[in-house]
């Protein structure tokens, strides 16, 4: 059985949104059946024609999408909505999806600001909808199997954290020419009060929490704009006080020239530490302070669970970042299916970023950006409240 996809954005020459198709298409679990693929109803339509889709299912706007899929049939109308738009195209589709009675996949951050993102968590409660948010580096098997690790207590009480995100493709001012991804992700209009700490340093935060299995609840951020012209910040440096007394570094740059996308996660406890990193993003480190360090591979036997859910192929056959992302929408769709039949999903299936992570996604931006400008700069993060409690 597949679950009927709808998606806002991602038209013509966007790159974001063929990721997103192609993640959810890994596992046969969707059918891309709708679309208003762009503001540009021109545009949508050639989308819409390229992907091979009805005609009068590609629309011209994302309310003309919800409000004509909504019309349909039970057995035809798209049950899930992928809104893959830049930042501040995302709340208002968002909620009138979930209000029309769709479950949403939303890329990230979730919102443009704190309030939207609130209110949004107010829409899920309110609809009971299911909303899945696109923290890609969540659905590495290593990364998996490095939570299930810090969770058991292998290695002691947490006391560092460090991740770093390094970027070199906005080292010059791109955004002055035709890059359009440079354009709205520099843009305080588009974007939001953050550049890279929205763009790549939530992705960041995200992942240091998901881990670690700690909330940040103090940070102190040295905030920079390095490119001359700039609107917004596209370097910066972030120290963490966490729950149980552990401390933090995040470092998020969009100006590391020669840098791609080498995200790296190292944790340290008091028995032992894990170091994973994109670049080699089918091992993790686990170090011991009293014994050899262990290379644990992607596909292995002996992973937990939870990695070996998230593994499709054997050992030394590397899956990287599509694999990774398919891992949210497959199990967004498990979970989602086993709610229609009435069963519970299985745990590991549970296991996708939602509309908590959101919101504390959104809090970490303000309060970076607000650490950043301010003279006193230890600022508190509040809390935000699971909805549900992860497996």
């Amino acid at each position: 059985m597949k679950l009927r996809l709808g998606m806002i954005g991602g038209g013509q020459g966007a790159f974001i949104g063929a990721v997103h198709r192609m993640a959810a298409a890994l596992d046969g679990l969707y059918a891309l059946t709708a679309g208003a693929f762009s503001s540009n109803p021109d545009t949508s339509r050639a989308t819409g024609q390229e992907l091979g889709l009805a005609p009068e299912r590609v629309y011209g706007s994302y309310q003309e999408l919800i409000a004509q899929e909504a019309q349909r049939p039970a057995d035809e109308r798209v049950q899930v909505i992928s809104i893959v738009t830049p930042n501040h195209l995302h709340f208002a589709p968002a909620k009138l999806a979930l209000e029309s009675g769709f479950d949403v996949v939303l890329d990230k951050p979730m919102t443009f600001s704190l309030e939207e993102a609130k209110e949004l968590q107010q829409v899920v409660e309110a609809t009971g909808r299911r909303l899945c948010l696109t923290h890609t580096y969540t659905g590495y098997p290593m990364l998996k199997e490095a939570r299930q690790l810090a969770a058991s207590g292998a290695l002691g009480t947490i006391r560092k954290v460090y991740v770093e995100y390094p970027q070199g493709w906005l080292s010059n001012f791109e955004e002055g020419g035709s890059n359009k991804q440079a354009a709205w992700r520099t843009d305080p209009a588009r974007s939001g009060v953050a550049g890279s700490m929205g763009d790549i340093g939530t992705h960041a935060f995200n992942l240091l929490e998901y881990v670690s299995g700690l909330q940040v609840t103090q940070l102190c951020a040295d905030i920079n704009t390095v490119v001359p012209g700039r609107q917004l910040d596209d370097d910066g440096a972030v120290l963490l006080r966490l729950t149980g007394g552990a401390s933090g570094v995040l470092v998020a740059t969009q100006v590391a020239a020669g840098e791609e996308n080498n995200l790296r996660l190292r944790i340290y406890g008091e028995k032992g530490g894990l170091d994973w990193q994109q670049a080699d993003a089918n091992t993790l480190l686990v170090k011991w302070l009293d014994r050899p360090t262990e290379i644990r591979r992607t596909g292995a036997g002996y992973l937990s669970a939870a990695a070996r859910h998230n593994s499709r192929i054997p050992a030394g056959h590397p899956e990287g970042y599509l694999e990774a992302f398919a891992n949210l929408y497959r199990n967004f769709a498990l979970t989602l299916l086993a709610e229609q039949t009435g069963q519970p999903a299985p745990p590991e299936a549970l296991d996708f970023p939602g509309i908590e992570d959101g919101v504390r996604g959104m809090a970490f931006i303000e309060n970076v950006i607000a650490s950043g400008r301010s003279a006193q700069k230890w600022t508190d993060f509040p809390a935000i409240e699971s909805l549900e409690q992860r497996p």
